[in-house]
């Protein structure tokens, strides 16, 4: 027994005849009979009684009918959602990510890609960059979105264990206050900041050190005023008039398209130059799917569009 002949089956049911059968299956009517008598061969029973041209079901057929439908049916849907998966229209895609990015950037962007696509669910979690490590390699998410720094707290052996990667590198930006004395500058450096009260991520982020060492390096005292355990929140206290603060630049990015031409901060490049680098991650021991794949090259793409810019302008 096998699909093909559940098939045929099922159709001489439906129409009650061999010759409907096989014009509605656009086979020839031989190819019907054989695929029927074959059926019947393999059950050890016939299903119809014959009576001249007229086919009389059988009690058993009545039930083959049933299961027969419900294995079709089944068939026809698993082969309908393969080929949406296929075409990245259907499927599942569970993404974690740092806070910053999960504020706005992130949701804004997955709802443009799945919006032509109403099959596809999507899950979206917060968690901190070390947290997002850990759900990666349980297998838990099929994309993780974290802070760089959180992955080289790891040694390189057991982070190719863990994960496939891609690793971006951008500078950060100043953020000032929009009536703030530097805020006209084309770069902005530690020395313009001596003693100016900062504000930046929580003591032990690589960041704060890295901008700590920038500080250090031109003699100029770094005052950390306010810390937070992500950029956007800072930002309040930027917009108070109360401290400045390096920032990376998807936070900017995200300050700017939720805020457009009312927001109040300006964003200015900054030197010595301060590094900010996040990894786009999947779970090494199970591929991703195609819509991962189609996803993170995307939002890898977008991701880029904001950053490279950062690199050679004075302003975001």
């Amino acid at each position: 027994m096998n699909f093909q002949q559940l098939a045929v089956f099922r159709e001489i049911m439906n129409t009650g005849s061999m010759s409907a059968a096989a014009r509605n299956l656009h086979r020839t009517q031989p190819a019907v009979s054989a695929a029927l008598k074959a059926l019947e061969e393999s059950l050890g029973m016939e299903l119809f009684h014959r009576e001249g041209r007229r086919l009389i079901p059988v009690p058993e057929a009545r039930y083959l009918l049933s299961e027969a439908t419900d294995i079709l049916n089944k068939l026809s849907a698993t082969r309908a959602n393969l080929e949406g998966m296929r075409d990245r229209v259907r499927g599942t895609l569970r993404i974690v990510a740092m806070p910053g990015p999960s504020a706005y950037l992130l949701p804004a962007f997955v709802s443009k890609f799945s919006g032509s696509a109403p099959d596809i669910r999507v899950t979206l979690a917060t968690r901190s960059s070390p947290q997002i490590l850990n759900l990666i390699a349980a297998q838990s998410f099929d994309i993780g979105f974290c802070d760089l720094g959180a992955r080289e707290t790891m040694s390189k052996s057991l982070s190719d264990e863990l994960f496939q990667s891609v690793t971006t590198t951008c500078k950060c930006l100043c953020a000032v206050p929009e009536a703030h004395p530097l805020a006209e500058n084309d770069v902005i450096t530690a020395s313009d900041l001596d003693g100016h009260p900062m504000g930046a991520l929580q003591p032990g982020h690589a960041t704060v050190a890295d901008t700590q060492a920038a500080f250090d390096a031109v003699g100029a005292a770094f005052n950390l005023c306010v810390d937070a355990q992500y950029f956007l929140p800072l930002l309040h206290f930027v917009e108070a008039g109360q401290i400045c603060a390096i920032i990376d630049p998807l936070s900017a990015e995200t300050y700017r398209r939720q805020n457009g031409n009312e927001g109040t901060i300006k964003f200015v490049r900054f030197e010595p130059e301060v590094p900010f680098g996040y990894a786009l991650i999947t779970p090494h021991q199970r591929p991703p799917s195609r819509l991962a794949q189609e996803f993170a090259c995307r939002w890898q793409a977008y991701l880029d569009n904001i950053v490279t810019p950062c690199s050679g302008q004075a302003s975001v």
